[in-house]
């Protein structure tokens, strides 16, 4: 056999090559994503954690105030973590990178802007908070588990449209399911004006009616206390009469 046969044959039991786009990312890395109220996240967010304590997690949040906020939940729960955002120098930023890349911090928290800016090895699982301002960024923050961890999205109503969007985006859906035994609260929703488009088959149509299952499990207070009012006018009605 001739030397360029040799040379043509190595190249072609060579490991193919690995690509980067959104659908390949996407597809080659397990994501599920929980539907779930704003208002009830970092609850939702400790029950996840709890079985995740071995894993080092990389936490994305939309905004400083939720990172802020997160941290404080989370070393009441006693969870190694740190978070670092844009309140903190470009030192302590580092600092926090190198300590997550060194094992000696579990749960780092931080939004996509400072992540863009960082480093990160060994990172098992990625919680998206909440879904980027940009589709493309949830690709960026995905890469850091391709092939090697899992990525965990939750979702509220306000996110839909987004997450529509990174899944057209890859080509794939993220399995939605429901974290077992977590109880939905109650709270007074803002009205917000329904985007949502008509489903477009079954599986869009079954998505739709999960979460109105899910929305159903609560009333929202304003109506409670409505309903509070009407009792009063009742039991004061019925005592007027019986002193007549």
């Amino acid at each position: 056999m001739s030397e360029e046969n040799t040379t043509l044959n190595e190249e072609n039991t060579s490991t193919p090559k690995k690509y980067y786009d959104y659908i390949s990312v996407g597809n080659r890395t397990p994501q599920v994503a929980y539907f779930v109220q704003q208002h009830d996240k970092a609850r939702m967010l400790v029950d996840l954690l709890a079985p995740l304590k071995a894993k080092q997690i990389l936490l994305i949040v939309k905004s400083k105030k939720s990172a802020d906020k997160l941290e404080t939940i989370l070393k009441e729960k006693e969870f190694n973590v740190l978070n670092v955002n844009g309140n903190h120098r470009a030192s302590q930023i580092e600092d926090a990178q190198t300590t997550f890349n060194a094992k000696d911090l579990q749960i780092l928290i931080t939004t996509t802007k400072i992540f863009a800016s960082m480093e990160l090895t060994g990172v098992e699982t990625l919680i998206n908070y909440d879904l980027p301002f940009e589709a493309p960024e949830y690709f960026t923050c995905l890469r850091t588990v391709d092939e090697t961890g899992n990525a965990i999205s939750l979702i509220d109503p306000q996110d839909e449209g987004q997450l529509e969007t990174i899944q057209l985006m890859m080509k794939c859906e993220m399995k939605e399911i429901e974290l077992e035994g977590f109880e939905h609260t109650n709270r007074a929703q803002i009205q917000v004006k329904d985007k949502s488009k008509k489903p477009r088959h079954k599986k869009v149509a079954m998505r739709a009616k999960r979460r109105a299952d899910i929305k159903s499990k609560w009333v929202p207070v304003d109506k409670q206390e409505k309903n509070i009012e009407e009792n009063k006018e009742e039991i004061q009605a019925e005592t007027q009469e019986k002193e007549k």
